[in-house]
């Protein structure tokens, strides 16, 4: 496991308290996310997808604090929001949109993304021959395909996977876990990556951070 003290600290999660009507998953929690490849791990129901969630901003944060790098989610919302790309299991949002016009909203929303990464990982997804098409007439795994190419070209402080290996092709997991074992010495981004599955060579050198226990 590499050693954390050695690393630029990016986003901070300080005694962050959450909870559903039915239960409570997190109660004065806290963790400190590094650059380079955390994680998270844990059995279904453990928090895993309420976490990143709420490390996005997605969910609001009823006591703790959120604090990446010099900001603070609660005072600086809109700017927080900036430097934090989410990336969920579920479809992709503004499925009326075809992926090219995808790929311009998010790049007008993030001002380091990456044009010229794009064009890399589209290739590598195997996504060329659907980037006019709507993406509500894709298949699941073709969306994720463009939502995860959005995430590695983003550019944001953080990137947040929620179970990204799902629904993907031979040939582009293995591209993804490629990409995903070379963050693991990114020295700027912190990736955040929820998974009950193996993350290969990636897995090996991550951070693992472990919910439920």
């Amino acid at each position: 496991m590499i050693e954390m003290s050695s690393q630029t600290l990016v986003l901070r999660a300080q005694r962050i308290s959450f909870s559903y009507p039915e239960r409570a998953v997190f109660n004065a929690w806290s963790a400190d996310f590094f650059a380079g490849l955390t994680w998270v791990r844990g059995t279904n129901g453990s928090g895993k997808s309420t976490l990143l969630k709420l490390l996005a901003g997605a969910l609001p944060l009823p006591t703790g604090q959120l604090m990446l790098r010099h900001l603070e989610e609660r005072l600086q919302p809109t700017d927080y929001r900036r430097e934090v790309f989410w990336c969920g299991p579920g479809a992709i949002p503004f499925d009326h949109l075809s992926p090219w016009e995808y790929f311009g909203f998010v790049r007008g929303l993030y001002p380091r993304f990456g044009v010229n990464q794009l064009g890399t990982h589209i290739e590598g997804l195997g996504l060329n021959m659907h980037l006019n098409q709507r993406l509500s007439a894709l298949s699941t795994g073709t969306q994720r395909k463009v939502w995860l190419s959005a995430a590695l070209a983003v550019g944001t402080a953080v990137v947040l996977l929620d179970e990204p290996l799902n629904a993907l092709d031979q040939a582009s997991l293995v591209y993804l876990l490629t990409q995903l074992a070379r963050k693991t010495v990114e020295c700027q981004q912190a990736w955040v990556v929820a998974s009950h599955e193996a993350l290969g060579d990636a897995g090996e050198s991550a951070r693992v951070l472990q919910l439920g226990v």
